[in-house]
């Protein structure tokens, strides 16, 4: 089965946008080729063009990669320690809150994803 493609709105179509703008501008100074930076990520010199290019087909993974090499400073910061406590952070507040909701019209309680 096919990928479902999904259309991005608005706030997202500008925010891969300004990322894609801003790996382009850490590439450049590196004075890295696309090909270049492509080789470090492990994909092609097409897939780099496509993130600078704001295109929202390319797995995040791949994208947050492509930055971190570059120096995008990702929510906010380029310090690793930072990240980790950003996602610590993350995970200590959502272990406070109820793992399933109930629905009353429903009569039964769902997991929350």
């Amino acid at each position: 089965m096919a990928k479902k493609q999904v259309r991005p709105v608005p706030v997202a179509r500008d925010a891969l946008a300004t990322l894609g703008l801003q790996i382009r501008q850490g590439r450049h100074a590196r004075n890295w080729t696309a090909a270049e930076l492509a080789d470090r990520v492990g994909v092609s010199q097409r897939t780099v063009l496509a993130i600078e290019g704001g295109a929202a087909g390319t797995a995040i993974g791949t994208v947050f990669t492509a930055a971190a090499l570059v120096g995008v400073p990702l929510f906010g910061t380029t310090d690793k320690a930072e990240l980790a406590r950003l996602r610590r952070r993350g995970e200590e507040r959502l272990a406070l809150i109820a793992s399933r909701v109930y629905h009353p019209e429903h009569g039964a309680p769902d997991a929350d994803f």
